[in-house]
C-alpha cells in the first residue's frame, strides 16, 4: 500500500495545480493534480505534504487544513491511500518543476481539464466545504468502476 498526500492550494482566487507532463511512465501523465507526493519513512501526513509542496513549488504552507482520505484501488496500478489537504498562500512566481508545469487555474476551468474521474468527486467536496470525508475509489484501467463516500455508494458516471 502506497501512502501519499495531495494539497489543493488557493492563491489569488485560483488553485495551484501541477500539469503532469515530464515524468516517464507516469500514471498521471497529462492530468492536472494537486501538489504532494510519497511519504518518507516516519513522516506524518502533515509533514509529508509540507515537504512535498516545498520541494515542488518552493511554498512553505502556513494555513493547512486536513480534508479527508481517499483509498485508491485499481486492477492496473498500486493501491494507494491519499491524504487530502487544502491550504492558501499569496500569489508567487511559479518555479520550474521536474514533474510537470505548475499553473494557477480557476475551479471552473479545472473541472473541464483532464483529471481522474474520482478526483472530480473529491474536488467537488473540497470546493463545497464538505466536512472531513473518507472516499474509496476503485478503477478498472482508467475507468472509475466504484466510488464509496463515507460508506455510501455513489454513481460513477
Amino acid at each position: 500500500m502506497i501512502r501519499t498526500t495531495l494539497c489543493y492550494i488557493r492563491a489569488g482566487g485560483k488553485l495551484l495545480m501541477l500539469h503532469r507532463t515530464k515524468k516517464k511512465n507516469d500514471e498521471n501523465a497529462g492530468m492536472y493534480i494537486g501538489l504532494g507526493g510519497h511519504f518518507l519513512p516516519g513522516e506524518t501526513p502533515e509533514q509529508c505534504v509540507r515537504r512535498e509542496v516545498y520541494e515542488e513549488a518552493g511554498v512553505e504552507l502556513t494555513e493547512l487544513v486536513y480534508r479527508g482520505i481517499v483509498h485508491f484501488s485499481s486492477d492496473k496500478y498500486n493501491s494507494e491511500d491519499m491524504y487530502l489537504f487544502t491550504a492558501s498562500c499569496p500569489v508567487f512566481d511559479l518555479p520550474a518543476c521536474d514533474e510537470g508545469e505548475l499553473c494557477f487555474i480557476s475551479e471552473e476551468e479545472l473541472l473541464s481539464l483532464p483529471t481522474w474521474a474520482g478526483d472530480r468527486i473529491f474536488l467537488n467536496l473540497l470546493f463545497s466545504g464538505a466536512p472531513v470525508f473518507e472516499l474509496s475509489l476503485r478503477y478498472e484501467g482508467q475507468t472509475l468502476a466504484e466510488a464509496i463516500l463515507d460508506g455510501k455508494k455513489l454513481p460513477t458516471e
